[in-house]
């Protein structure tokens, strides 16, 4: 590859922008081929220091933010109705500015945005039809919350696909071992109980579900990321091998926000790209984001996207761990901030959000 031997050829090269410029390339080969007289499916995905996007004389103008040096900036020009205009522009992190015209543009071209946060949180998501509520699915969804039993039934169902789906993600990313075969029986365990003797609350539910899912994260302790040797860039010992989910960032209380590992730090970012581009189609189905069945909190979260990602976290995990499987990766490739909290370069950060959307 092309790439691979100016990099070996360039010794002298800083490992951070080795790196950026290896997973653009990466980036560049997990594009989909637009099909003919057919609308480009890849999103657009925007990151670095000093993006623009301003309309010119009727198009929409793109200028690409830096993420490191020595670096050309990437301009990108889209015309109305153009079939290479994606569908959804997703800009992470970094900074930059955009006019209250692009936003206009992009609603009349049908194109949705969403900004991700270095800390793999959803900043805000405008969707490009806006929000027009389709009845029936609003009703329906206020119905179901107020009603036990419906909304035990939609949060049992939601749970026995994302188990599942675990088991298809366990069985395809790990060997074979008795560790493995022993959890997958119990999530085999676990959906046939919620069948036959379903549990009478969310408490109980969500406390199986908890046992199922510390299990399955079980399976990934141990796990070590294949790491470029001679990187300038130290590597933490705690990174070497994977514990689980929770963060050490966060003291003593079990919480996956604030990654401290690299794995989470691309699972929680992964997480969030899904989430953004499932509260994308919920708003153009006409459903209410905030109207949650299972899941419900402080006024104006996406409740019901919450409800709607849980099937698919495993689709998440087992395609980020194949990713895993194939690369190898420097301490160029994350940053430690102060607080021990670990984030992505802005563009492992891109690759990560091209791998999971569609």
């Amino acid at each position: 590859m092309l790439l691979d031997q100016q990099i070996t050829a360039n010794s002298n090269c800083d490992d951070w922008a080795i790196q950026s410029e290896f997973w653009i390339a990466e980036t560049i080969k997990l594009q989909k081929p637009r099909r003919i007289r057919e609308r480009n499916s890849n999103p657009l995905i925007l990151t670095g220091h000093g993006a623009s996007m301003r309309i010119e004389k009727g198009t929409l103008l793109i200028k690409e933010g830096f993420s490191h040096h020595p670096q050309k900036q990437l301009q990108r020009r889209y015309f109305a109705g153009d079939l290479e205009l994606p569908r959804i522009i997703l800009m992470l992190d970094g900074s930059g500015s955009l006019s209250f015209d692009v936003l206009s543009w992009l609603g009349e071209q049908n194109v949705a945005l969403a900004r991700i946060k270095s800390s793999g949180e959803v900043a805000v998501v405008c969707s490009s039809t806006g929000y027009i509520a389709d009845r029936e699915n609003v009703f329906w969804q206020i119905e179901s919350a107020k009603d036990h039993a419906a909304k035990l039934a939609y949060s049992i169902d939601l749970i026995k696909a994302k188990l599942a789906n675990s088991i298809d993600t366990l069985e395809i990313a790990f060997n074979h071992t008795d560790r493995r075969q022993k959890t997958i029986q119990k999530l085999q365990n676990a959906i046939a109980e919620l069948s036959k003797n379903p549990p009478k609350d969310l408490k109980q539910l969500r406390g199986i579900e908890a046992t199922c899912a510390s299990s399955y994260f079980g399976i990934w302790s141990g796990y070590a990321l294949q790491w470029k040797p001679k990187s300038r860039y130290p590597i933490h010992p705690h990174w070497l091998k994977y514990v689980g989910r929770p963060s050490q960032a966060n003291g003593l209380k079990p919480k996956n926000v604030n990654a401290s590992h690299p794995i989470n730090a691309m699972l929680n970012y992964a997480y969030a790209v899904k989430q953004a581009e499932l509260q994308i189609a919920a708003i153009a189905d006409g459903f209410n984001p905030t109207i949650g069945i299972m899941h419900s909190g402080r006024r104006g979260l996406p409740a019901y996207i919450f409800d709607q990602i849980e099937p698919k976290r495993p689709l998440v995990d087992r395609a980020l761990l194949d990713f895993m499987s194939r690369h190898k990766f420097s301490g160029a490739d994350f940053i430690l901030r102060s607080d021990g909290v670990c984030r992505l370069s802005p563009q492992l950060a891109r690759v990560i959000a091209t791998l999971v959307s569609g």
